[in-house]
């Protein structure tokens, strides 16, 4: 068991590199038999080393049709994220003042089990989905589900960017402490500085991952 984790383990860290640095483009197809052939392996640790990257964002796969690696750009990051900012600085300022006790201690015991996925380096392929949750319930009680809704589409598509950021910037303990500070603002009611919290986090991010990627692009 070890020697297969070994080898699924080299794959996966070969290939990530290998995306990053451009030798696949994003839409590119990943064809298991040759990857095999080419690491000098079995399909089997080709397709762990595949789930590993599609928990990590650079890989999606397709019904009826395999593994293709994901379309990384530096500008729909961007764009992405700073419609994230416009939405959910909006919807927070309308939140925070309806948010009750119960409201809280839900963000609360979400932000807990996402620290916890976090630091222990498990569920990489649901920490989007914790980071969502623990925003969603800040901003729930605001009021505006078509805003709401929206920006549930945005962090659709932004999920495996912010998988990308956490697991390539390691700055988890930053992400860790910003959270933990926006549910006390949140708390305090201190609208102004939990909006300007907010921002400043969901941009952090953005640059975060756009310069892994532009260092990987100009090293390819």
């Amino acid at each position: 068991m070890a020697t297969f984790k070994t080898r699924a383990q080299y794959v996966a860290d070969d290939l990530r590199e290998r995306i990053l640095g451009g030798e696949f483009k994003g839409g590119s197809q990943l064809r298991q038999d040759a990857l095999a052939r080419d690491y000098d392996v079995s399909r089997i640790p080709v397709r762990e080393a595949l789930l590993t990257l599609e928990s990590e964002g650079l890989v999606e796969f397709h019904a009826h049709r395999g593994a293709f690696t994901t379309e990384l750009s530096v500008a729909a990051i961007r764009e992405l994220f700073d419609l994230r900012v416009l939405l959910e600085t909006y919807v927070l300022r309308h939140a925070i003042p309806n948010l009750t006790a119960a409201d809280l201690d839900h963000a609360g015991s979400v932000l807990r089990q996402y620290d916890a996925a976090l630091d222990s380096g498990s569920q990489i392929d649901n920490w989007s989905d914790y980071n969502f949750a623990f925003h969603h319930a800040l901003y729930a009680p605001s009021g505006l589900p078509e805003t709401l809704a929206m920006i549930g589409q945005l962090n659709t598509k932004s999920g495996r960017y912010i998988r990308m950021q956490l697991v390539y910037t390691r700055e988890i303990e930053k992400a860790e402490l910003e959270h933990r500070e926006l549910l006390e603002l949140a708390r305090q009611g201190d609208v102004d500085k939990a909006c300007r919290l907010l921002e400043s986090h969901i941009k952090d991010a953005a640059e975060g991952i756009a310069a892994v990627l532009e260092k990987n692009l100009r090293s390819a």
